[in-house]
């Protein structure tokens, strides 16, 4: 007898990429899978969403947002 474990991805609108060196370093974000930017803080991602009619309630929520490469409080490129 076997079990089948179904895996459920959720496609968040919106996708907050891992940091980009700069000056200062950086994030890209994409909403509903278009690139609308760059991010250096958790405001601009905010202001983002926002500015695409999305009301984020709770930035550790992943079917609204996804972190890829750290969190909401990675700001800086690893080392």
């Amino acid at each position: 007898m076997t079990e089948s474990a179904s895996l459920y991805m959720t496609h968040p609108r919106i996708m907050v990429l891992g940091v980009q060196p700069g000056t200062p370093p950086f994030r890209i974000v994409e909403i509903d899978g278009e690139v609308i930017g760059e991010a250096r803080t958790i405001t601009d991602v905010l202001l983002a969403a926002a500015a695409f009619g999305i009301t984020v309630h709770d930035l550790d929520d992943p079917d609204v947002v996804r972190w890829v490469g750290g969190d909401k409080y990675t700001w800086t490129p690893r080392r």
